[in-house]
């Protein structure tokens, strides 16, 4: 149903783990997001076995099982006794990280990662797996960062361009419900991108900022036709970097929900500049919604 919020509408709640700091706290937030939404967490540990296999001896494979398992005990009862109610499974996979994450959040779960990994054997290091998690995933994201203060803003921001990006304020609009918090969609605009390299006088700059504007509020609209409830919060900023408008607005905000807009590249399928730059520096957990169908435009 529109305009509310269920457990099967975001999902399951999967984490992946690999030692680190970092990924000690994503479980944890991974488990206050799966207590939210009255679901399972599963915790997921890729020890890549199978892979190596042909490259390491049979000692150091049930080395790496028995840590990997010993790490999936630890992490789980971190978690219970924190979320006592919560269920709790744990995976210890052969495979990769990357695809153990994928093959666990199946067609509707949200991966956690954390920002950054342990490195070596396993690792969920931003910038390598991390990275290809998030580029690669046909399903919501979730790069926890900026957690350390604790503190709670009240707020989700839902990064808007256009019209396509309604999935992503509709799942930014759930889990600002989840919180009761309030939902502010930001739309910001480089007016340098818009004009190009020709001279324009200032009523074509001010057609141009009607435009994006009304590609705003056409979202704010649904949003608040959906969730009738929710305190829904319109801005619209023009700036000479979209990506640093965007890190500034994280300051004031418990998650950040956006569009995972990709390009591709001769590795593979990679984030957007602006996709890229925000999760390497935001102040608070960011969510990447994907774009089925509609991904355009490589900078963001």
């Amino acid at each position: 149903m529109e305009g509310t919020t269920s457990s099967s509408e975001l999902g399951s709640v999967v984490v992946g783990v690999d030692g680190s700091e970092p990924a000690r706290r994503a479980a944890l937030w991974a488990a206050a997001e799966a207590t939210r939404r009255e679901r399972p967490l599963h915790i997921v540990y890729g020890a890549d076995t199978d892979g190596r296999a042909l490259y390491v001896s049979v000692e150091s494979i049930e080395n790496v099982r028995r840590a990997g398992r010993e790490l999936l005990d630890v992490t789980a009862a971190a978690v219970t006794e924190q979320f006592p109610g919560l269920q709790v499974n744990t995976e210890f996979s052969r495979s990769s990280p990357v695809p153990s994450l994928h093959r666990a959040a199946g067609l509707h779960g949200t991966i956690v990662v954390g920002n950054r990994g342990a490195g070596g054997f396993g690792s969920l290091m931003l910038g390598s797996v991390g990275l290809k998690v998030a580029a690669g995933a046909k399903t919501p994201v979730v790069i926890v960062r900026g957690i350390e203060d604790g503190a709670e803003t009240g707020t989700v921001l839902a990064a808007v361009r256009d019209e396509h990006d309604l999935e992503a304020a509709r799942y930014a609009a759930r889990e600002a419900q989840l919180r009761k918090s309030s939902l502010r969609l930001l739309h910001v605009w480089n007016i340098l991108q818009s004009v190009g390299n020709v001279v324009t006088f200032l009523d074509d700059v001010d057609q141009i900022a009607d435009e994006h504007v009304h590609h705003l509020n056409a979202v704010g609209a649904r949003i608040r036709e959906e969730f009738p409830d929710l305190s829904v919060q319109v801005d619209a900023e023009k700036s000479t970097s979209v990506a640093s408008v965007l890190v500034e607005a994280s300051r004031e905000a418990d998650l950040v929900v956006m569009g995972g807009r990709r390009s591709s590249s001769y590795l593979g399928p990679t984030l957007g500049r602006v996709t890229h730059t925000l999760i390497h520096h935001s102040h608070c957990p960011v969510q990447l919604i994907p774009r089925h169908g509609h991904e355009h435009g490589s900078q963001s």
